[in-house]
């Protein structure tokens, strides 16, 4: 079978009151603990306002953790790329492949929050045109493609190459995907992976069976291919031992980050406040359609199980890191997934509990070689009798096949 990678996107979403400071140097250590638990990916998001995501820049807050990593990729979820001069951010991402030693992933999108783009006097309507027009450029210098000029009306590029290409020669590329078929046409045009966000919304759940088909068709058109091993989908979860013990660890910074961030600050349509913690754990975890698992490992296994089914195939799970349980249950539920989650949906467990059954069920087959140590022992008069004193008819410490022996 084809394993799922696993993985973490931080966005991040950290509630305004605590140190932000320690804040970064948490996020760093997370990625420390994923990559020493075998996690493949770790992502980080560009914010420039809402005082909830505070990472102003990927290249810089992976840099930090490329240090502290040695297997995990690193993937920027995302630049936004009409805030930057495309060939700044090749250069960037160019620079930062060579710091991490080839394990950086190229995400890009057009600029999540209104208010950023506001700031920097950006047009909402032509963020993603201008996106588009940016990935071609991009691609284009870090292949080192020969010298080229490109007028825009928002940057320019005179006989343009870099002087110092990536480690990796066809460095992997992402495009961010919400509900829109804009992020999935441009995957296509362009031959790129995927990273979609708004599966972490039960509109966004609904739209991602016809979501693949929006890439393939932009890719046919664009005499591109699209893998779907290249798609990731982003869910959210919080795991503990017992539902009741995720609920009690969760409830509370679910309700703050949904009503104080999502619905007060984003003020996200068709997103109304939750009225309690419990009721923030109810339509987040328990409703029909639901898009996140508040509960056990075998939860959360069902729940990737059926985003295949739902999908029809894709290549990572993407874990959305947030601050609903304290950081050490934090932790906690990532340890959970890598010792439990991950190996039962790859199947890695397969293979010992078909050993262990065919032990049990084929019993009789190893019979004889109980018989064959008892046989020794019985032709040893005094090794006989310390066995029949010792332990009345059964060995101390038997070996795994010894049957019981009484002596006549």
């Amino acid at each position: 079978m084809t394993r799922l990678k696993f993985g973490a996107f931080l966005a991040p979403h950290h509630p305004i009151g605590e140190n932000p400071t320690l804040q970064f140097r948490r996020d760093i250590e997370l990625a420390e603990q994923l990559d020493k638990l075998g996690f493949d990916e770790y992502w980080c998001g560009e914010h420039h306002s809402t005082g909830w995501e505070v990472i102003a820049s990927p290249e810089l807050f992976l840099a930090a953790v490329g240090e502290r990593t040695h297997n995990i990729r690193l993937g920027t979820g995302v630049v936004s790329l009409p805030y930057h001069h495309p060939f700044n951010v090749a250069q960037r991402i160019a620079q930062l492949d060579h710091m991490t030693r080839g394990r950086v992933i190229f995400g890009s999108g057009p600029g999540a929050l209104p208010s950023d783009a506001y700031m920097l006097g950006i047009d909402p309507m032509v963020q993603r045109d201008r996106q588009d027009e940016a990935i071609g450029v991009i691609r284009k210098l870090l292949r080192g493609e020969d010298r080229f000029s490109h007028e825009s009306d928002w940057f320019t590029l005179k006989d343009a190459r870099l002087q110092l290409l990536p480690v990796q020669e066809d460095l992997p590329f992402a495009v961010a995907s919400m509900i829109s078929p804009s992020g999935m046409t441009l995957a296509g045009k362009h031959g790129t992976g995927v990273l979609s966000i708004g599966s972490m919304s039960t509109a966004g759940l609904q739209a991602l069976p016809l979501q693949w088909s929006f890439a393939e068709e932009s890719a046919a058109k664009h005499g591109n291919t699209v893998d779907r091993s290249n798609w990731r989908i982003v869910m959210s979860w919080h795991i503990a031992e017992t539902r009741e013990q995720a609920r009690a660890e969760a409830k509370h910074g679910l309700f703050r980050w949904h009503n104080e961030y999502t619905v007060g600050t984003l003020m996200r349509p068709g997103a109304p406040a939750f009225a309690s913690p419990d009721d923030a754990v109810d339509q987040t975890a328990f409703v029909e359609g639901a898009a996140a698992v508040i509960g056990t490992p075998d939860d959360l296994v069902a729940s990737v199980r059926k985003m295949v089914e739902l999908t029809g195939g894709f290549g990572t799970v993407i874990g959305f890191i947030h601050d609903w349980a304290n950081p050490q249950n934090t932790a906690k539920s990532w340890d959970m997934v890598a010792r439990y989650v991950i190996p039962e949906v790859n199947g890695m467990l397969d293979a010992y509990r078909e050993s262990q059954r065919h032990v049990i069920e084929h019993r009789e087959s190893f019979e004889r070689a109980g018989a064959a140590v008892v046989s020794k022992i019985m032709q040893n008069e005094r090794a006989a009798k310390a066995l029949a004193e010792g332990s009345q008819g059964q060995a101390a410490m038997p070996a795994h096949h010894a049957p019981k022996v009484t002596r006549s």
